[in-house]
C-alpha cells in the first residue's frame, strides 16, 4: 500500500474532488428539481382553477341563482378532481367541497379562515391570482393553495375559488429523487475511484521507471534508459534523466582517462626524475669514494651532474608551467597585439640556435597582423614550435614560417613524426627519443597546446615522417572572442 504512495493521493484527490463535485451538483439539482415540481403543481393548479372560475360564471348565468345554489356541482367537482376546491362569495361566505384530508363533509364561514391566510383572500378580490402554503394549518396537513377572481360578464368580482392541493406527493417525489440522486452518486464514486486508481497507476508508471533508472545510475550503471516517450512534462523528465546517463556515462569515462593519465604521468614524471636523479647519485658516489681520480674524468662526471641538474630544473619549470595554464584561476592578460611583432621577436630568438646547424628560416607576412591576447604566452607558444622545427630540422635546410589570412604556418624539413604518433604529439612527456630530442622534457608541446587553447586558437599539426612536419595556427576564431 505504502509503495504506491503518489497513486494512493492521486486516486484520494480525485475522489475527494469528485465527491465536492458531486454535492454541489447534488445539492443544485434538489433546489432545481424542488423549485421544478412546485412549478409545475402550480401550474397545474393554475390551469384547473381558472377553468373552474370560468366555468361558475356561465353555470349562474344559465341556473339564474346565487353562488350559493350550485353546493351538489362543487362536490361533483370535488369527486372528480383530487384537490379540495372551495368558493367564497362576494358576501364572504365560504362554500367547501369534501375536505380530503378529514373524509368527511364539513362547512366552514370565513370567520374559520386563519389571519395569515385571509390577507390572501383579500388580494384575490382585487383580481389578483395568489399562491399561498398558509391554508395548511387548517387543513392539517401541508398544502399549497391557489386563489383565483371568479368574474362575470361586465368584469365583476363575485367570488373567489380557492384550488388546495396536498404537497405530501411533491415531498415524496423529491424525496424518491433525492434517493436516487445519492444511489447514483454512491455508485458513481465507487467506479470513480476505481478508474481513478487504475489512471494513478498509469500516470505514475513513468515515475518507477525512473526511479529505478536512477537508483540505477547511483549504483554506477550508466547504460540504463528510461525508454519513455511521451510528449508531456514527465516524458520532457524521462528525456532529461536519459540525457543525463548519457552525460554521466562520459563523465564516468573522462574520469578512467584522466585516472590512467594520472597514474602514466606519476609513471612518466617518477621516470624522468628516476635517470637524472640516478646518474647524479652514481657520479658523486664514484667522486666520494673515489673511484675516479683522474682530473679530466672528474671534471667529465662534474659537467655531466651539472648538466642532469639543469634537465631536472628545466623539467621542473616546465611543470609548473604546465600546471599554471591548466589551472582556471591563472588568468591570462589579453589585449590588442601585433602577431608579426611576435613573430620577429620569436626568429631573433631562435637564430643562434638555427646558425649552429646552418638552417636558413624563411618569414613571410601580410598586413593581418592585428591579434588579441597575450604577448608574452603567444611567444612562448610560437617559440616551442619553432625550437622544435629547428631542433628536428637537418642540417643546411630551411624552416619557412608565414602569415596568411590569419592563418600562422610553421614548416620544417626534417625528420618527421611517424604517423601512429601524430595523435599523442601534445600529451605530457610524449616525446621522441632520438638524439635530437635527448635534452626535452615532452612538455613543450602540451604547453603549447594548452596556450592555443586559453586563446581560441585551433592547433593542427600534419607530417611526413624523414620529410618534415607543418604546424598550422588558425587565429580566426580569436577575432570574435
Amino acid at each position: 500500500m505504502f509503495k504506491n504512495k503518489i497513486t494512493n493521493k492521486l486516486s484520494l484527490y480525485f475522489t475527494i474532488s469528485l465527491t465536492i463535485f458531486a454535492l454541489v451538483i447534488g445539492s443544485v439539482f434538489i433546489l432545481l428539481f424542488r423549485s421544478y415540481s412546485i412549478n409545475l403543481n402550480k401550474s397545474n393548479l393554475k390551469i384547473k382553477a381558472v377553468n373552474i372560475a370560468e366555468t361558475i360564471p356561465n353555470f349562474l348565468e344559465k341556473s339564474g341563482g346565487g353562488v350559493r345554489g350550485f353546493g351538489m356541482y362543487l362536490n361533483v367537482i370535488n369527486e372528480i378532481e383530487e384537490e379540495d376546491i372551495w368558493i367564497i362569495d362576494s358576501e364572504l361566505n365560504l362554500i367547501v367541497g369534501q375536505n380530503r384530508s378529514h373524509h368527511n363533509d364539513k362547512n366552514f364561514v370565513y370567520a374559520d379562515i386563519p389571519d395569515n391566510a385571509s390577507s390572501i383572500v383579500s388580494e384575490v378580490f382585487l383580481g389578483d391570482i395568489v399562491f399561498s402554503e398558509d391554508f395548511s394549518s387548517l387543513l392539517t396537513e401541508p398544502s399549497l393553495t391557489i386563489g383565483v377572481p371568479i368574474v362575470n360578464s361586465v368584469d365583476n368580482i363575485i367570488g373567489v375559488v380557492l384550488l388546495h392541493s396536498p404537497i405530501y406527493g411533491v415531498n415524496q417525489t423529491i424525496i424518491k429523487g433525492i434517493g436516487i440522486l445519492i444511489i447514483s452518486i454512491l455508485l458513481a464514486l465507487v467506479v470513480a475511484f476505481g478508474l481513478a486508481y487504475v489512471l494513478s497507476k498509469y500516470f505514475t508508471k513513468p515515475l518507477v521507471i525512473m526511479n529505478k533508472t536512477a537508483l540505477q545510475l547511483v549504483d554506477g550503471d550508466y547504460q540504463a534508459k528510461n525508454e519513455i516517450i511521451q510528449d508531456d512534462e514527465i516524458g520532457q523528465l524521462a528525456n532529461t534523466l536519459d540525457t543525463l546517463a548519457v552525460r554521466l556515462e562520459k563523465a564516468n569515462q573522462e574520469s578512467e582517462k584522466l585516472e590512467i593519465m594520472r597514474r602514466e604521468f606519476i609513471a612518466n614524471i617518477s621516470h624522468e626524475l628516476k635517470t637524472p636523479v640516478t646518474v647524479m647519485r652514481g657520479s658523486l658516489e664514484a667522486l666520494v669514494d673515489e673511484v675516479v681520480s683522474d682530473p679530466i674524468l672528474v671534471k667529465e662526471y662534474y659537467k655531466q651532474m651539472l648538466n642532469e641538474s639543469k634537465f631536472l630544473e628545466r623539467l621542473i619549470k616546465d611543470l609548473l608551467e604546465l600546471s599554471k595554464l591548466q589551472s582556471l584561476d591563472f588568468k591570462i592578460i589579453k589585449k590588442e597585439i601585433s602577431i608579426c611583432d611576435v613573430i620577429d621577436d620569436v626568429i631573433r630568438s631562435v637564430s643562434p640556435l638555427a646558425k649552429n646547424k646552418n638552417i636558413l628560416i624563411n618569414v613571410e607576412k601580410d598586413d593581418n597582423c592585428l591579434f588579441y591576447g597575450d604577448y608574452g604566452r603567444i611567444r612562448q607558444m610560437l617559440l616551442i614550435v619553432v625550437e622544435n622545427a629547428i631542433k628536428f630540422s637537418y642540417h643546411n635546410s630551411e624552416v619557412e614560417v608565414f602569415l596568411e589570412n590569419s592563418e600562422l604556418f610553421i614548416k620544417d624539413k626534417g625528420v618527421g613524426i611517424k604517423e601512429e604518433d601524430l595523435p599523442y604529439i601534445f600529451e605530457r612527456f610524449q616525446k621522441s627519443r632520438s638524439e635530437e630530442n635527448k635534452i626535452g622534457t615532452g612538455l613543450g608541446l602540451a604547453i603549447s597546446k594548452n596556450i592555443a587553447e586559453r586563446h581560441d586558437i585551433v592547433l593542427t599539426v600534419t607530417s611526413t615522417f624523414k620529410e618534415g612536419t607543418l604546424f598550422k595556427f588558425d587565429l580566426k576564431p580569436n577575432k570574435t572572442s
